[in-house]
């Protein structure tokens, strides 16, 4: 099984407002960017569409070292939350409806196809790919705001 390490990022003016994603996929010292926007979203939504764009990208099954700045996603998953809230048909624990459910939806197949170790960073730190993932992803919300 081939081993990449990925990078993302998620970035939003307003939230919800125009927003951005950012990743880097990197194998065998081989780097690949990505981006891409909305018009109307959050950051969460951003934090989500960049690991689901970094992991569908490729193109077999990998054993995936993941880094991220999003609590959001990181716990959700490493702390099994999501997967309570799909048994629960979406609830959470505090009986309100979990949000991105379209995007989780997405994330749970890949989540399973891939074997992914989750690496929480701080943002905006001293992490370079994390920062450049962050540099595509508010490049891409000042694009999406100039719509």
């Amino acid at each position: 099984m081939k081993q990449v390490t990925v990078y993302t990022d998620g970035a939003c003016s307003g939230n919800p407002g125009p927003g951005g994603w950012g990743a880097i996929l990197e194998y065998k010292g081989i780097e690949k960017e990505l981006s891409g926007g909305e018009k109307d979203t959050t950051n969460n939504r951003m934090e989500l569409t960049g690991v689901i764009s970094a992991l569908s990208a490729l193109k077999e099954s990998c054993a995936v070292d993941l880094y991220t700045d999003s609590k959001y996603v990181c716990d959700a998953v490493v702390k099994g939350w999501v997967y309570g809230w799909k048994k629960k048909g979406w609830i959470k624990s505090d009986k309100k409806p979990a949000l991105n459910v379209d995007l989780w939806e997405q994330l749970l197949p890949l989540l399973s196809y891939h074997e992914v170790t989750w690496h929480w960073v701080k943002g905006h730190a001293e992490n370079e790919k994390n920062n450049r993932c962050d540099k595509l992803a508010v490049a891409q919300s000042k694009k999406f705001a100039a719509l």
